[in-house]
């Protein structure tokens, strides 16, 4: 990978709506070579997907919260069971003072403690500490 497909990233992490011949004027492609180049990133695995964002707070999801999940055993096999919870927007295995940090995304704290009834309901579970968010500064993807 190379600045220029850098540089087509950066580009359709900001709009992924461009098309072909604004990402190649920007990098001084023609269309057809930076379609190709965007092809060539798609077949590598480099961009997974093409997607939007959405503001959480505008579809009434105000109440952000990172979960630290103790589990009995290895917790390796828990994705499935997670990810067909609706409010979980991230679950990742980590190493530290839990076995797992789980981000979920509620309309409000009683929806919030609904989902905490969820997730200690996965196999392996047994317990949760959750952190609440007041605020956030920002959110990005990096580059």
């Amino acid at each position: 990978m190379d600045e220029i497909d850098r540089t087509l990233i950066g580009l359709l992490l900001e709009d992924a709506t461009q098309s072909y011949a604004a990402l190649g004027k920007a990098v001084g492609l023609s269309s057809g070579a930076a379609h190709e180049r965007v092809r060539k990133l798609r077949e590598r695995g480099v961009i997974r997907r093409t997607t939007i964002e959405v503001d959480q707070d505008a579809l009434g999801r105000t109440v952000t919260a990172y979960v630290l999940v103790d589990g009995a055993t290895w917790m390796g096999e828990t994705a499935g069971p997670l990810a067909a919870i609706p409010a979980v927007e991230e679950a990742h295995v980590i190493a530290g003072p839990a076995s797992l940090l789980v981000k979920v995304r509620t309309s409000s704290t009683k929806e919030l403690q609904d989902v905490l009834r969820q997730i200690f309901e996965v196999d392996g579970v047994t317990g949760t500490q959750t952190i609440v968010v007041l605020e956030t500064f920002f959110e990005r993807t990096l580059k």
